[in-house]
């Protein structure tokens, strides 16, 4: 292989295995700082209710590092981790159908541009969106179930079936696990920012570069997540309360749509509370960007080798196999030679 030769491109399924098995690493990784943005986000501070709690936990959390300490205080280490097996369902699902979808539309889109060059950044912004928007078709309902999950009191905590079933059986029936999926199709523009600028931050600082080391990687994805979650912190936030059990003030009445999310935040809070959680969501954003990014450039290279390895296993068996019939054949033809020479007629004048 020359110095100047590229990396096969991978297949749509193998970007996919790639940027799925980054993300569960790197959700797994800082998963506590969702338990505690989710938490955050779903509870409303206000003195209009007369002591109705308008949280749907027992405890009402003033900051990240408060949060942490009451529910160690509440629910042991473990209660950081509840939910935990849904979310990283729902996140390798996600983020294979995001992976695999955002691949297959930018090689189609690519393909038939045909000008070489790379998709400018409203048809990288457009691309991301369409994938998302498939992405998010097949794998709402492990969210929704999550959500339930990571926001569930302690003295009535589920596993997935059981909360699955809980959705089931609200007044939204089957419907209710693709709750908010609205909002979610409209959230699609968080990661065709997030992955649009990637793509233009990688141009910008590492132009011409094919492979980036871990650190490059990680700088990309943590500014890339930075610019998508503060753009969209209010979509997020609204998102929460759709997939969430309703807070016990509404009587149990939930949410139908997210601007009702947003407009019941911005009448107990005001606006800045459809901003709340977004330290740790920023901070969990960034984190599991970066070494999402991270691992999925490894991991790309891992399959590119890979594959390479393959290809070369594969032209030696052939190489091997061609030999082996060469030589058979060369004694059979030789044989065959002989005796259409000896059958032949002696012709004499």
């Amino acid at each position: 292989m020359s110095g100047s030769s590229k990396p096969a491109p991978l297949p749509p399924w193998g970007v996919a295995v790639a940027g799925a098995t980054g993300a569960v690493l790197a959700n797994a990784m800082v998963y506590p700082l969702d338990i505690v943005k989710t938490r955050l986000q779903v509870q409303v501070r206000s003195k209009k209710t007369h002591g109705v709690p308008l949280t749907t936990n027992d405890q009402h959390y003033n900051s990240t590092l408060d949060a942490i300490s009451k529910i160690i205080a509440d629910e042991g280490v473990s209660g950081l981790y509840s939910g935990l097996s849904g979310s990283l369902l729902g996140v390798a699902s996600t983020n294979f159908a995001y992976f695999y979808w955002y691949s297959v539309v930018r090689t189609a889109y690519t393909k038939y541009r045909n000008s070489g060059l790379p998709p400018s950044t409203p048809a990288e912004l457009s691309l991301g969106a369409i994938a998302g928007a498939l992405a998010q078709l097949f794998t709402i309902p492990v969210a929704v179930v999550t959500t339930r999950q990571q926001t569930q009191p302690k003295h009535d905590k589920k596993g997935i079936i059981e909360t699955g079933k809980e959705v089931v059986n609200s007044e939204d029936g089957w419907a209710g696990l693709w709750r908010g999926l609205k909002a979610s199709l409209v959230l699609v523009v968080n990661p065709s920012i997030t992955y649009g600028a990637y793509q233009r931050l990688r141009e910008l600082l590492y132009p011409g570069k094919v492979s980036l080391r871990p650190s490059e990687a990680f700088l990309l994805g943590a500014l890339s997540k930075a610019l998508a979650t503060v753009a969209t912190q209010p979509l997020i936030v609204a998102k929460v309360g759709l997939q969430s059990r309703p807070p016990p003030a509404r009587n149990g009445v939930p949410f139908k749509s997210f601007s009702e999310v947003m407009s019941y935040i911005i009448e107990h809070e005001g606006y800045m509370g459809l901003f709340k959680g977004i330290g740790p969501q920023l901070l969990k954003g960034i984190l599991v960007q970066g070494l999402l990014m991270m691992t999925k450039e490894r991991m790309e290279l891992l399959f590119v080798l890979l594959f390479a390895y393959m290809r070369m296993v594969k032209e030696r068996q052939l190489k091997k196999a061609a030999a082996v019939v060469r030589e058979k054949a060369l004694p059979l033809a030789e044989d065959a030679v002989q005796k259409v020479k000896g059958a032949a007629p002696v012709i004499t004048k």
